[in-house]
């Protein structure tokens, strides 16, 4: 059994700013994380994509730091750093050596506290412009670019808001006047809708000496709370969104609906997806990769979402000359058996396994333990879920697994999208197969990378 016991000490500033640090002197670094409570999910429909086009704008300046200067003066000191966009948040990064770290503090808290100095016309127009490149280079002309966004539409009912992507709808942002940016950043940036994590070589006085020291005039804002979405239950029916077109062959992704991240149901699911399809020993990969050859490679990964859902997916890539439609028969086949017999010993065990190492290793690096103490610090609560992850996911049980797996991964409640070669169906389809054919909700369609990891727009 594998202890794990990070310190944690936090504190909360007079105005709202969540300050926590972990103490680690193992290297002479420290990891600024900064997780912002806004992401797509809190946009209105209309004025989509603005969360990430501030994750773009808030490296344009801001009142006493030039356009591009945040980026340059840190890189100076030997920094590395970032910034992503997501459903739920958007976080910004840094490492830096211990002695950058005030000079990090301070070209984060101008930029939190006064970056509408620097949004002007010109740069509104300029970041769109961006926004809009990135969005044909990593969605519109790569082979299966629109995957994530299409199981978002056909998963998700078009008034939840996951069913809208990150990147945002090009419509919307060109529709977005400078009032509307300036109107969105004064509703959710502010310090106390803002996780600050320190991460290394620093103690807690000091880092919170110096979060006070930068943050603590920055005024709080009005925040415009709302309640989250009640759990989703699993769709009634499948939903199935076929893709046609120039792709190297065949890929099906048949995903679920999932109870909400941390759950011990979420937990549960996690196990059953990795049992099925997310490790190189998973049964749908010995059948369908080794036994059959009808697949070259199989995946399964699942995605911790807070607002009443979550998502699974299997994802296959069928062999050429291989028919898809008896491929997806047999993943439904394989995760019904699963739900009637639940894992073995052998398959619980290496699952378990792989994700306590994959955990322990993110955790081993400063900056991505930051980041999973910003995150649950800010949407679930819990910062200390670093030091008590492994033994939630080692309570799963094989009867747990499987009971989750009868509950959220019944085939009858799947969301298939499926994008085909040119050379495997005819091209000259009817046009609602481009569609999620769903009884109650309507259409989507723009798009993303196909994992999960990749989801987050990054800024540079």
């Amino acid at each position: 059994m594998t202890a794990i016991s990070y310190p944690l000490a936090e504190r909360t500033l007079a105005n709202g700013l969540r300050v926590i640090v972990s103490e680690d002197h193992t290297v002479p670094n420290v990891a600024v994380n900064l997780w912002v409570g806004v992401g797509s999910r809190h946009e209105s429909p209309g004025r989509t994509g603005l969360a990430h086009l501030f994750e773009h704008l808030m490296f344009q300046g801001s009142r006493n730091v030039a356009s591009g200067e945040h980026f340059s003066a840190l890189m100076d000191e030997g920094a590395r750093l970032n910034a992503t966009t997501w459903f739920d948040r958007t976080n910004y990064f840094e490492t830096v050596p211990t002695g950058a770290l005030e000079l990090a503090l301070w070209l984060e808290a101008d930029r939190h506290g006064y970056l509408l100095d620097a949004v002007t016309q010109d740069n509104l127009d300029n970041q769109r412009d961006v926004v809009k490149e990135e969005k044909r280079q990593r969605y519109d002309n790569v082979p299966y670019g629109s995957a994530l966004i299409d199981i978002y539409a056909t998963a998700f009912p078009e008034d939840h808001p996951y069913h809208h992507p990150t990147i945002g709808s090009m419509e919307d942002l060109d529709a977005a006047t400078l009032d509307d940016v300036h109107a969105f950043f004064r509703a959710h940036y502010g310090p106390n809708n803002t996780v600050l994590t320190l991460v290394g070589d620093v103690t807690p006085e000091e880092g919170f000496t110096a979060a006070e020291t930068y943050f603590g005039g920055l005024p709080p804002i009005e925040l415009q709370t709302r309640e989250r979405h009640q759990q989703l239950p699993p769709l009634s029916e499948p939903v199935r969104l076929d893709r046609v077109g120039d792709v190297p062959n065949d890929r099906i992704y048949v995903s679920f609906r999932l109870p909400v991240d941390t759950t011990p149901d979420y937990l549960a699911c996690q196990v059953a997806v990795d049992v099925l399809g997310g490790l190189a020993s998973s049964r749908l990969v010995r059948r369908l990769v080794r036994t059959d050859e009808t697949a070259v490679s199989v995946g399964g990964w699942t995605m911790g979402l807070v607002d009443g859902v979550g998502l699974g997916t299997i994802t296959v890539d069928v062999s050429v000359g291989a028919d898809v439609e008896q491929v997806e028969a047999a993943v439904c086949e394989e995760i019904r058996r699963f739900a009637d017999e639940g894992p073995d010993d052998a398959e619980l065990e290496s699952v378990i396994a792989d994700t306590e190492r994959s955990w322990l290793s993110a955790l081993a690096s400063i900056e991505e333990r930051a980041d999973h103490i910003s995150h649950h610090a800010l949407l679930t609560g819990d910062p200390a879920y670093v030091n008590t992850f492994v033994d939630r996911i080692r309570a799963v049980t094989a009867e747990r697994a499987r009971d989750a797996a009868a509950a959220w991964l019944d085939p009858a409640s799947r969301a298939v999208v499926r994008y085909l070669s040119d050379t495997s169906k005819d091209a000259d389809q009817p046009d609602d197969t481009d569609r999620p054919d769903r009884p109650d909700d309507s259409t989507s369609s723009t798009d993303s990378p196909d994992s999960p990891d990749k989801d987050s727009e990054e800024a540079a």
